[in-house]
């Protein structure tokens, strides 16, 4: 890892496999795994337009992951 967007990419992308894994262990999970692409891409698109030069794309790319994140798959909602 050698830019300040190699290290926040990949922390997101973690978060997300977690929140799949531990959705996909639930009784009866409620997200798909389609739900799961776009932030994933989003994460790799926004490592490579900010590996190049393009700061500022990169971190509207990564505010628009993280919110994605939030409002799409709900980490902090308690599932019953």
């Amino acid at each position: 890892m050698k830019t300040i967007f190699d290290l926040v990419t990949m922390v997101i992308f973690a978060g997300l496999v977690v929140l799949f894994l531990q959705r996909s262990t639930a009784h009866e999970p409620r997200d798909h795994m389609y739900q799961y692409a776009p932030p994933a891409l989003g994460c790799a698109v926004a490592n490579y337009v900010g590996n190049h030069g393009e700061a500022i794309l990169a971190w509207v790319l990564i505010v628009g992951v993280v919110a994605y994140v939030v409002y799409v798959l709900k980490p902090f909602s308690q599932t019953p």
